[in-house]
């Protein structure tokens, strides 16, 4: 590590601290090395339309989808994990890591979550972003492997380890030991999947048409993938489809269930089938051990209880899940020598 990063230098102990970023397509995580989480914004940019110039990111540009001008464009840049809009993305890195005072003269080293199943294309696509915004190095760490790390799972323990995480553009299933993936199944099925989910539910069944903020909106207050103890309602509004004008309707959680029974089954099915494909020993560890949830979906009520259900295996959700990432990511910052074994493809320090 660099002199500067390592703070042997008087007066630079932190300018070139190395960075965890968890690029997700719902929202983007940076852990700063001894410091922590410093940041946790929707990835959501809003650009010019005329001159492409950045207008806001984060919060802000997420508050402003659905609603802005025709000069203003509010766009996602992630979608299902990966970099769909590269300018988009690079302006979005640029705010984020100015936000938390990365140097541009002492260039840090930065450690990027990526999806399971990820193309040779796409990863460079983060790279060069990364590298764009100031970065001196990045490594590539594949999301279910810190994500196992990040809940506190032994990833390098003999008896393996389960991990199902489930983020905003895709959910990734591994089966984990000796500090390896030993079997793995990846889905572009996540959350964004369950909201356009309930934005078709609605728009067929109710002639109601719901912005996606609203979708989210349902699926947070009354989506659930298991039946509950008591079913819950909310009230959302939309335009409706026939007369054009604004309505609102109540919906409830049983309905919301059968909406996104679709892109929940898939997921179910994803870790049925990494189970059938795991070695009989590593099955068994499983079934003491269990399924760790970890990612933003694994919040969905009863989705722990629907997998214990259908499976028969005992599962749990991680503590603060969303964060399970990047604390993962963080520790590979913390302690490059330990972690080293968990960076893609041969990229060593």
């Amino acid at each position: 590590m660099a002199e500067g990063a390592r703070g042997g230098r008087r007066g630079l102990p932190r300018l070139a601290r190395d960075l965890a970023i968890d690029l997700g397509t719902a929202n983007t995580l940076i852990h700063h090395q001894d410091r922590g989480v410093v940041l946790d914004e929707p990835s959501v940019v809003a650009v010019s339309a005329e001159t492409g110039e950045l207008v806001a990111a984060g919060t802000r540009a997420k508050e402003m989808l659905g609603r802005t001008p025709g000069a203003v464009r509010a766009v996602r840049p992630m979608r299902a994990g990966v970099i769909s809009e590269p300018d988009a993305t690079e302006q979005m890195l640029r705010w984020f890591t100015d936000r938390v005072g990365m140097s541009r003269v002492f260039r840090p080293r930065v450690v990027v979550c990526i999806p399971s199943d990820i193309t040779g294309v796409e990863r460079r696509a983060v790279e060069e972003a990364v590298l764009r915004v100031g970065a001196r190095r990045v490594y590539l760490v594949e999301e279910p492997m810190v994500a196992a790390i990040g809940a506190g799972l032994p990833v390098t323990d003999t008896q393996a380890s389960m991990v199902v995480d489930i983020g905003g553009g895709s959910t990734d299933v591994a089966v984990i030991a000796l500090g390896g993936i030993v079997a793995s199944r990846s889905t572009r099925t996540a959350g964004d999947a369950i909201d356009d989910a309930i934005v078709d539910h609605v728009r067929r069944h109710l002639s109601l048409l719901l912005g996606e903020r609203s979708a989210e909106h349902i699926k947070v207050e009354v989506g659930s993938a298991f039946p509950l103890a008591t079913e819950v309602s909310t009230r959302v509004r939309g335009r409706d489809l026939v007369t054009g004008l604004p309505k609102t309707v109540d919906v409830g959680s049983a309905e919301i269930r059968r909406a996104i029974a679709g892109p929940v089954g898939e997921v179910v099915g994803l870790v049925r089938d990494v189970l059938d494909r795991c070695p009989p020993e590593l099955a068994g560890d499983v079934l003491q051990r269990g399924i760790t949830l970890t990612g933003g979906g694994a919040l969905l009520r009863g989705l722990d209880a629907r997998l214990r259900h259908e499976l028969g295996v005992p599962v749990t959700v991680a503590d603060a899940p969303l964060r399970a990432v990047v604390r993962g990511a963080g520790r590979c910052v913390d302690d490059f020598a330990a972690l080293q074994p968990v960076l893609v493809d041969g990229h060593r320090f």
